[in-house]
């Protein structure tokens, strides 16, 4: 968990004001919320929030429930405490689906919804995701990502979180097309919440419960993906045209799974952001 020190400096690192689980950016009325990936991983979403942040004000939740139905009770507390409700949720990676699912379960407080980078929702989809980006990775870092899934695969070592962070270094160098930064300003990596609500999403896609769920949705749905994102576009758009009343499919080229750190996507990435935010 983030102590009160961490906390603190992140809230000056970040330029956003902290509460709790929650860093504020902008002034009210905060109609936009940011929810960022992981699972475990927050902090994520604080360059996106800081740049929509000039002209709005944007909410960023930090979400710390070890469950799918404890993330989704925590942003619904978030949001009716702090938003003006309904609210746009942009989603990144796994908070891409989180938002997903909250819209469906929640669909009165949503009234827009943007999946960025998404994780897939169709498990035929998944299965090459972690080759691809293995695959891009010279013989070091190769055989260094096999050292560290072997590592976090043995129940004997205690410390998983820093062995987990690295990993996740290693995933956003090659998931990156042409990155200006690989510092994804995560505040820390969370591996026991990582495999509890990730589990659960997973078995989620796999039973077809998720896609069933977005039956339920009834705002718009936005996505914007990466034409060198290692999660497939077609694991997005092939599952989600067909359930969504109101969906389109946004492809960025030259552009991996967080078009926010890429130096020839960023520029549109943000203008299509602004655009769907007016």
């Amino acid at each position: 968990m983030i102590d009160d020190g961490q906390a603190e400096q992140a809230a000056r690192n970040s330029e956003g004001v902290q509460l709790n689980n929650l860093r504020t950016y902008g002034n009210a009325p905060f109609a936009v919320a940011v929810i960022h990936g992981g699972p475990g991983a927050p902090g994520s979403m604080a360059p996106v929030a800081r740049e929509l942040s000039s002209r709005r004000g944007v909410l960023e939740p930090l979400q710390m429930a070890p469950s799918v139905e404890g993330q989704l009770q925590e942003l619904q507390a978030v949001l009716k405490t702090h938003a003006d409700l309904p609210v746009t949720l942009i989603g990144s990676s796994w908070g891409a689906m989180l938002s997903f699912i909250f819209a469906a379960r929640f669909p009165v407080h949503v009234a827009k919804l943007i999946l960025v980078g998404s994780a897939v929702y169709d498990e035929q989809y998944a299965r090459a995701i972690q080759e691809t980006r293995i695959s891009r990775l010279d013989e070091e870092a190769k055989r260094e990502v096999l050292s560290l899934l072997t590592i976090l695969s043995d129940p004997a070592v205690s410390d998983k979180c820093t062995p987990l962070a690295r990993l996740g270094a290693l995933f956003t160098e090659a998931d990156g097309y042409n990155p200006v930064t690989l510092d994804t300003e995560v505040l820390e990596h969370q591996y026991h919440l990582n495999q509890s609500v990730w589990g659960e999403a997973a078995e989620l896609r796999r039973s077809g419960k998720l896609l069933e769920l977005g039956k339920q949705i009834q705002c718009p749905v936005v996505a914007i993906h990466g034409d060198y994102d290692p999660h497939p576009a077609e694991g997005i758009r092939k599952p989600l045209a067909p359930i969504l009343g109101n969906f389109r499919f946004v492809l960025l080229k030259n552009c991996g799974h967080l078009p926010w750190i890429e130096k020839e996507a960023r520029g549109e990435f943000y203008r299509v952001l602004e655009a769907e935010l007016r």
